[in-house]
């Protein structure tokens, strides 16, 4: 198979979606890999580095759309990259479609098999193509909110962990799942006074048995949120429903219950938001108020680590990759029902119920999509 590998074109998007050892991998399985000049620039890769590897390096992203079989990038096509896909085409990245009604028309209107990341599974109900960059994302949410509550950048002036004879910030985080643990670890780490909100008790029961030092654990009722909300100074959504958009769990009007210069950092923002005045935001503009409360809204926020998560990402994409290049999407889909569950788009039909729900779209099941 012919894999192919633009260059990132969002703002501020610094990772790449194959790495120089994946382009190995996928060469010495028998297949060719076309990268566009500077694609790994920004996460340390050179173009001498995948020619090592034994890829091609291609002039424009033009020539690797027209080319490729199978196209493998990190975040959704943006329009100028959709007007590129074709039928028959396989695309393989992070998508979510289910806030995105634009590139959802489009993506069916092209006639394209998409893949998405954010939907594939495990046997364990995982979903480890997100996993490493919710892990990122988690690490780095308690990091921003920290730069946020700056008075410089408009913030309480609050320092995370305090000092002697001054209490730490108050940060609770919304979400017990990947990001919420990750965050709250890293939260607690730089000294602050961190609860976290879940509404599921055995995972409850489980972040206090492994952190109970570390972080409190409070079932996410709408009295415990609105209560938590109201006297934190850093509030950070960390809330998944697997494809699907995420739910509006703090209103407007419950910034006014929250302290002047307070700070929120919505992590699930590539999913909608979890906060009703969330907006997407940038790496270059990260932050907007709203009624006297910061909102951090970046919505690749792992790309501001672009090799770490790189390579984080290409580590576990790896394996998928080889079996959609090795046996063609629909056999690799057959032998393995968790990547048949990253079937968004087939042939002009939605195939992600989640999505569809969202969008309010009719859904073709993945399984019927094989047989297309």
């Amino acid at each position: 198979m012919r894999i192919g590998c633009p260059k990132e074109i969002k703002p501020q998007e610094f990772r790449v979606g194959v790495t120089p050892d994946a382009a190995r991998e996928a060469v010495g399985h028998g297949h060719e890999v076309l990268i566009e000049t500077g694609a790994g620039a920004g996460a340390g890769f050179t173009d001498e580095d995948y020619v090592r590897a034994g890829a091609r390096i291609v002039p424009t992203a033009e020539e690797v759309f027209a080319e490729a079989e199978m196209i493998v990038k990190v975040k959704e096509p943006q329009p100028a990259e959709r007007r590129r896909l074709r039928e028959g085409q396989v695309l393989f990245t992070y998508l979510h479609l289910a806030p995105d009604p634009e590139q959802t028309r489009d993506l069916i209107a092209s006639g394209v098999t998409a893949i998405a990341y954010e939907t594939v599974t495990d046997k364990t109900g995982g979903l480890p193509l997100l996993a490493p960059m919710s892990e990122v994302a988690g690490k780095l949410a308690p990091q921003v909110g920290a730069w946020t509550l700056q008075k410089a950048n408009g913030g309480r002036g609050v320092l995370m962990g305090g000092v002697p004879g001054v209490a730490p910030a108050r940060v609770v985080v919304i979400g017990g799942g990947v990001v919420g643990t990750h965050a709250a670890r890293v939260a607690a780490g730089m000294g602050a006074d961190v609860t976290v909100l879940d509404r599921s008790l055995p995972r409850l029961r489980y972040l206090d048995d492994v952190f109970g030092r570390d972080f409190r654990t409070v079932y996410a009722s709408a009295a415990a949120t609105a209560e938590l909300v109201a006297g934190a100074d850093l509030v950070i959504g960390a809330v998944l429903i697997p494809g699907a958009a995420a739910p509006k769990l703090v209103s407007r009007a419950q910034l006014s219950t929250m302290k002047p210069g307070a700070a929120i950092v919505d992590v699930a923002i590539d999913q909608g938001g979890c906060f009703e005045t969330s907006r997407p935001t940038t790496h270059q503009d990260p932050i907007y108020e709203v009624d006297g409360i910061l909102h951090y809204c970046v919505a690749n926020m792992p790309g501001a680590v672009a090799r770490t998560s790189t390579i984080a990402l290409g580590n576990a994409t790896m394996p998928f990759m080889l079996a959609l290049a090795d046996k063609g999407w629909k056999k690799a889909c057959e032998d393995d029902p968790h990547l048949l569950n990253g079937l968004n788009v087939h042939r002009g039909k939605l195939t992600c119920y989640a999505v569809g729900k969202a969008l309010g779209i009719d859904v073709l099941s993945p399984q019927l999509a094989l047989k297309l």
